[in-house]
């Protein structure tokens, strides 16, 4: 088998994570949860989305089961959102007992279609779930509207959402919760962690409790109460600060990451249009008024078959792409737990298409220039 060369992704690294984790434990001597690094990721994000709260949790998974104990959503309710996402997504409502309602994506960015949603509502439904794909905003004016008419609760799955805004604001700071990701192959990395983001000040109280095991223990600490106790039913969230550690060394560069990653995109995006122009791909789409994070850079070819050919070409020349999610209503729990709302036209037929290209923040100039000319080699063969 041929040695990987170019790996589809690398977790980010910048170099001073560990002499943040020295510090952790050898000045600071505190390695579980809200310690000082735990402090400082909060308040970077809180000041960086112009958000009420945001709550470290151990990954973004638990972030978005934080967010779903928020709702209040209970056995029977109904949550709208894409099928095509990861089970994290749908899993953190059905564990509450609510029912996935699936409607279909959008071909051009791979969100939910918000024409769709308002026809999936019924008087059981109480959230709908935009997944930003690829740290693409969905079209949240549409959806907040839809929800404000409604009277429903927005929960912004934004795990690959991070540094990207949708007409200016930042992506997980516009619905009622947002949800990150900080995964190894997410733009910012702890190994596993997340984080949910709480818009509005009154809901603050009820997610430190949740997030505290059901205790009243985050006012305690702020010497608010003299003493905490158990309040509310609840779990363990919070990241260790080990995590919170190598973290935030990322943060204090997020921009240059940001930046770096953004220059191997557009090198992706110009070297590759000859071959979309021809027909024989397709590439992303960044609708007007989305600032998008590079979070990965994908193609589409013509069917699966030739993506599947294409997979194991660039493989036999040590280049790993892969495919992603399987649309979350075709899985076996998926049809047992959930359901689809009207016709999947585009869901099942795009993500057959799809393939992600190596892309993470040492990615270089070269790497990129190697992937491209593979493609072009495989299309040129065929």
């Amino acid at each position: 088998m041929t040695d990987i060369k170019i790996p589809f992704n690398i977790p980010p690294y910048i170099g001073s994570e560990l002499e943040n984790i020295r510090i952790v434990c050898e000045r600071n001597h505190k390695i579980c949860g809200d310690g000082p690094f735990t402090k400082k990721c909060k308040g970077w994000f809180e000041a960086r989305t112009n958000t009420s709260s945001c709550l470290l949790t151990t990954s973004g998974t638990d972030a978005l089961e934080l967010a779903a104990l928020l709702t209040g959503v209970s056995k029977g309710d109904e949550v709208i959102m894409p099928a095509y996402t990861f089970c994290s997504t749908a899993d953190a409502f059905v564990l509450r007992g609510a029912v996935p309602v699936f409607v279909d994506i959008r071909p051009d960015t791979m969100n939910i279609d918000e024409t769709k949603i308002e026809d999936a509502i019924t008087d059981r439904t109480k959230v709908i779930v935009p997944v930003h794909y690829a740290g693409v905003a969905c079209e949240m004016d549409k959806i907040m509207d839809i929800a404000r008419r409604h009277h429903l609760l927005v929960v912004e799955d934004a795990a690959q959402g991070v540094m990207a805004k949708y007409k200016g604001k930042d992506l997980g700071a516009i619905g009622d919760y947002g949800c990150y990701s900080f995964h190894e192959t997410k733009n910012y990395s702890m190994g596993e962690g997340g984080a949910t983001l709480i818009r509005d000040p009154e809901n603050i109280e009820r997610a430190e409790i949740f997030r505290e095991k059901g205790t009243n223990r985050s006012k305690f600490f702020r010497g608010q109460i003299d003493k905490y106790t158990w309040v509310n039913y609840g779990s363990s969230y919070l990241p260790s600060e080990l995590n919170a550690a190598y973290l935030y060394a990322q943060l204090e560069r997020a921009d240059e990451i940001n930046q770096t990653r953004l220059a191997r995109w557009n090198q992706y995006y110009e070297m590759l249009t000859p071959l979309a122009e021809e027909g024989r791909i397709s590439l992303p789409v960044i609708p007007e008024g989305c600032e998008h994070n590079a979070h990965m850079f994908y193609i589409k070819t013509k069917d699966l078959e030739e993506r599947q050919k294409l997979i194991g070409y660039l493989r036999e020349h040590g280049i790993l792409a892969v495919f992603h999610y399987i649309p979350l209503h075709t899985a076996p729990a998926g049809i047992r737990y959930c359901r689809f709302h009207g016709e999947d036209v585009y869901t099942t037929k795009e993500s057959e298409r799809l393939l992600r290209l190596p892309m993470y923040y040492s990615l270089t100039e070269e790497n990129v220039d190697e992937v491209v000319t593979r493609i072009n080699e495989f299309y040129r063969a065929n």
